[in-house]
């Protein structure tokens, strides 16, 4: 069994004992870094960090179509996507693991569909659940399992970046009914809904969104949620791949 993984700000690398790496060209370009290839349990599991080695690529610039292309060429059975994002909602504390069930996209100017390229067949794909919800199910067993208490649904709001929001903007985000704001939740999903490939969000809350904290939020402060968050995180992903994968 295949499982793509797609890392960034809350998942830079995945290594888990012997892995290689896998150079791959895609009629898209080049995807954003090498796939590095492990296993665990009987889930082999091939991971792409979306913003490149050295963290340089930002959210608007990403070849989000090369990514999804270059891990469809590998036959995965499926992708989860790890984001982190700000918590707009009551319930989206700094900290939390969630599993969103709907996007709102506010990006622009991405190049986010496969059909507007050459000898491409124009496709209108249903985006009424924009998550494969067998996916989203078992990413929620493997919490359960590993008791890493993950929230179940939320709408990600999706920001074109790489600036972070004004408490006006987010206002309006959650006016919108949005739970969580990030930069880099779509194209993704649709992207691997035109190449039929099953795909689930795992956010992890890094901070509260501009406007929700009686007080800025440092970096410093963010990365210490990672850090502590992290390893609940990793265990979702490996109690997922070892029992509960697609």
């Amino acid at each position: 069994m295949k499982l793509g993984i797609i890392g960034g700000t809350a998942l830079e690398q995945l290594v888990v004992g012997r892995s290689d790496s896998i150079f791959v060209e895609t009629a898209w370009g080049r995807p954003s870094a090498p796939i590095s290839r492990n296993r665990i349990g009987a889930t082999e599991v091939l991971f792409l960090n979306r913003h490149g080695l050295e963290h340089r690529i930002p959210p608007h610039l990403i070849n989000y179509r090369a990514n999804l292309s270059a891990l469809h060429q590998q036959h995965v059975d499926g992708i989860v996507a790890v984001y982190s994002a700000g918590g707009i909602t009551q319930r989206m504390t700094a900290g939390s693991l969630v599993v969103p069930d709907q996007i709102v996209d506010y990006t622009w100017g991405r190049e986010h569909t496969y059909s507007d390229g050459p000898h491409q067949v124009l496709q209108h794909i249903d985006f009424t659940h924009p998550y494969d919800d067998e996916l989203r199910q078992k990413l929620l067993r493997a919490g359960a399992d590993c008791g890493a208490g993950l929230i179940d649904g939320g709408v990600y709001g999706v920001a074109q970046g790489p600036r972070l929001e004004t408490a006006a903007e987010v206002r309006r985000l959650e006016r919108d009914g949005c739970d969580l704001i990030g930069m880099t939740g779509m194209p993704e999903a649709a992207l691997a809904r035109e190449l039929g490939v099953p795909f689930a969000g795992l956010v992890m809350v890094v901070n509260p969104a501009a406007g929700k904290s009686d007080r800025l939020i440092s970096m410093a402060e963010i990365a210490a949620v990672m850090a502590e968050a992290t390893p609940g995180l990793l265990s979702v992903l490996s109690t997922f791949c070892q029992g509960s994968g697609p």
